[in-house]
């Protein structure tokens, strides 16, 4: 039991040292997710006219459902929207695009986050995985991580982009996680 002292007292010191400089993260400090949405959170965008595999000035309506969210910090927050009508020109082939993006979630709590990044679009089997990733810059969750992926059916999409049809809108199922 006498061999056992020594190194707990060393060992005991080092752990109270280490806490008491800021060195070993306590769980006040600890990174986690500070929110999370999941299924039925979905996104549904419309084209008008409909994308082809030629380039046009299109308006474009992205309505996002964030339902199911669950958040460690704001009990409150179970839900969010987003929704943006613009004009743009685009084609079908730019729905395979790597790009930025600014964009804002209203919650259901009254409050909002701003995040940006870089989102990249890939056609992986019988699906397109759009991956968002980035940082909350302004509201709810500021200096955060921001990860969203949007994962739709790519049949329309790559017909159209071979020239073999047109898209008039896309739906897709989205999943969420901004974390500290």
């Amino acid at each position: 039991m006498h061999r056992l002292r020594r190194p707990l007292a060393l060992l005991s010191t080092l752990l109270l040292a280490l806490v008491v400089s800021g060195t070993l993260p306590t769980a006040a400090s600890a990174s986690g997710p500070e929110v999370t949405c999941t299924l039925p959170s979905s996104n549904i965008v419309t084209y008008n006219p409909p994308l082809s595999s030629t380039p046009q000035s299109v308006t474009v309506t992205t309505t996002y459902q964030y339902s199911s969210c669950v958040s460690t910090t704001q009990p409150g927050l179970t839900s969010g929207t987003r929704t943006t009508v613009s004009t743009q020109t685009r084609s079908c082939p730019d729905l395979l695009t790597n790009g930025t993006f600014t964009l804002t979630i209203n919650w259901n709590t009254g409050q909002s986050s701003t995040a940006t990044g870089s989102y990249s679009a890939v056609s992986a089997g019988v699906a397109i995985v759009l991956t968002l990733t980035g940082t909350v810059t302004s509201g709810l969750f500021t200096g955060s991580n921001f990860l969203q992926v949007n994962t739709a059916p790519s049949a329309e999409v790559l017909l159209c982009t071979a020239g073999l049809g047109t898209l008039s809108g896309l739906g897709s199922q989205v999943s969420l996680q901004i974390t500290s």
